[in-house]
Order: C-alpha cells, then structure tokens, then sequence
C-alpha cells in the first residue's frame, strides 16, 4: 500500500482534527466560509471523544496498471495510542514507540517516535507533511443509503503535488466523516470508506501494548 494510503486512513480515522486546524488555507468565498465552518464542526467533534473504533474499506484503482485493489481494515484509537490492523499488518502506538507487525514474514519492526521528525506517524500529527495547505470549498451532496453526505473538494495549493484533488464526505446529520477519495495526476484513486464508527468504548490500553513473549519466535527489527 502507498503511503499516502497509510496517511489518507489516518486523516478520516483520526488525523483530521489537528490537521482541520493547521492545513486549511481560507479564502474570501461563500462556499469556502462554509466548507470551514463544517470541517471545524467535524473537527471538533473527534476531540470530544476520549476514544474511537473504525472499520473501513480501502480501495486503491490504477486504470493505467490494471490495478483494483480492495481490502477491509480497522484501527482503535485511545488519546494518543492507536492501533490499526490493515492488509495482515499491525500497527501499535504506545505514546512512545511504534510496532510494525508483519505476521507473514514474521518479523517486528520498533522504532521510537519522535515529534520534530516523525509527524506522519503519530495520530495528533499525522497530516503535517501537508506543508502548502489546500484550498478547499463545498462540493455536491449526495444521498447515500439515506444519508445526506455533503462533499468538500481540497485542492493541494503546491502545483506540484501528486494530488490532484481529495474528496472529503461529511455526513451531515452526524458531522462524522463517511468517505475520503484522494484522485491523483496520473489517474489512480484511493478511496477510503467508514463502516462502522464507534465512540467511547471499554477500551483497554492492553490493547496499545506490545508484548514481546507473543513473537518470541519473530525476527525484532529494533531501530529504536
């Protein structure tokens, strides 16, 4: 998976508060007034949670490569803790260290985290790599299922961004984010869509913990 993947699954997990805050860049228009003022919303709204549960499809399509890739994955999220399961890879963040999982190699990679040099792996972080912003303003509403989800088009202020747009689905009577598409200049798509999102659950941090005597027969990659 690209990593642009990785980080568009932590933007519509748990990255779009701090990044909402940081990454918008407002222009004098109706529609971007608007668009601001509903992400804000969004925003504001996943701070308040002291935790989250998401599962979501993620789909990645390379017209010019014949490639259509679809696969289901979940994360957990606790203050600063996460954990997310996608593609047979396991992600932990405990506060301090991040655990790469990879049960079919059998191997464990830990690296510790460092906030002045690794922002897009930690979740208050996570879309700081963002450096030029976007320009952002509402886009059509769409019924889906029932639900009215409203759409809010970014477009990356760099002109030599990779991206050539992103797609941002509010549901408005939640104000929780219902999918992202993230297009790009050479016409593969990445889509991410939440299935199931829950809030302040029983969430024990044993589920943030990494416990070495579970791999004792994996190879440790220690880069900390």
């Amino acid at each position: 998976m690209k990593k642009n993947g990785i980080i568009l699954i932590c933007l519509v997990c748990f990255g779009f508060s701090s990044w909402a805050q940081s990454h918008l860049q407002p222009k004098n228009s109706a529609k971007t007034e608007e668009a601001k003022n509903l992400m804000e919303t969004v925003a504001s709204k996943v701070r308040s949670y002291d935790n989250m549960e998401i599962e979501f499809e993620y789909t990645f399509r390379d017209p010019s490569a014949d490639i259509n890739q679809e696969t289901r994955g979940t994360v957990s999220l606790k203050g600063d803790k996460y954990r997310m399961d996608l593609m047979g890879i396991i992600r932990i963040f405990d506060g301090e260290k991040i655990y790469t999982i990879v049960p079919e190699d059998e191997e464990v990679t830990i690296s510790s985290y460092d906030a002045a040099n690794d922002q897009g792996l930690s979740p208050s972080q996570m879309l700081l790599f963002y450096e030029k912003g976007y320009n952002y303003k509402m886009d059509i509403v769409q019924n889906v299922l029932g639900r009215t989800i409203q759409y809010v088009k970014l477009t990356p202020v760099d002109k030599n961004s990779e991206i050539k747009q992103i797609l941002l689905g509010i549901d408005r009577q939640t104000k929780h984010i219902y999918n992202l598409i993230q297009n790009m200049k050479d016409g593969s798509q990445i889509t991410i869509e939440i299935n199931s999102f829950k809030t302040n659950q029983p969430i024990s941090d044993l589920l943030f913990t990494f416990r070495e005597e579970k791999y004792k027969d994996y190879y440790i990659n220690r880069l900390d």
